[in-house]
């Protein structure tokens, strides 16, 4: 998509959950004008069939992954003076969903680091913020279960994911230039009600 639109765009692969591959990519990319912390994945059910090794993953997907990657990227844009860092959060990080208390717990975790990185690295011309995502079409083998959550919300529906990207590219670009330590809500207007 980025070179269909004259763009260009090269892909690095790195296993988040190593901060030592996280180094390593940020060595590899050098320089970056746009972070979005989107990778992570939800595990839903009951709090008491969690087992110990899906909750330290999800941890590390969710929360130590960005972590290291601000750690890594951060510091470089400060220096030069700007930049733009995207977490991509959910309403479960400020909603209480049955079987979501784990996978809440990381977004609440997100939102409360762009916080404090807008804190840390704004005053230097880096923008930092959150688009708190309602539920979204994103695989196919969980349509019902956002078909379930989407019809909590104000629109009755989960998102197309071109509709959270909107807000992305809005966040990235200068248009949000007066932006930072924001929580955007996306999610249908489901915190809303």
């Amino acid at each position: 998509m980025i070179r269909a639109n004259g763009g260009s765009a090269r892909f690095v692969a790195a296993d988040l959950s190593d901060p030592a591959a996280i180094e390593r990519l940020a060595e590899e990319t050098g320089e970056i004008d746009i972070l979005v912390n989107n990778a992570g994945f939800s595990t839903w059910g009951p709090t008491a069939d969690l087992d110990v090794a899906t909750f330290d993953a999800m941890f590390a997907a969710n929360v130590r992954a960005p972590f290291y990657l601000v750690a890594a990227f951060a510091p470089r844009m400060a220096a030069r003076g700007n930049g733009s860092i995207i977490n991509i959060g959910s309403m479960a990080g400020s909603l209480g969903l049955a079987g979501g208390a784990a996978y809440g717990a990381t977004k609440a975790a997100l939102t409360s680091l762009a916080q404090g990185w807008a804190a840390e690295f704004s005053p230097h011309g880096v923008r930092v913020n959150t688009v708190a995502a309602g539920p979204i079409y994103t695989r196919p083998e969980a349509r019902e279960l956002f078909d379930t959550l989407g019809a909590t919300t104000a629109l009755k529906r989960a998102a197309d994911p071109a509709e959270i990207a909107e807000v992305v590219a809005f966040l990235a670009s200068p248009r949000a230039s007066y932006v930072t330590g924001a929580i955007i809500a996306a999610d249908g207007g489901r915190t809303a009600i």
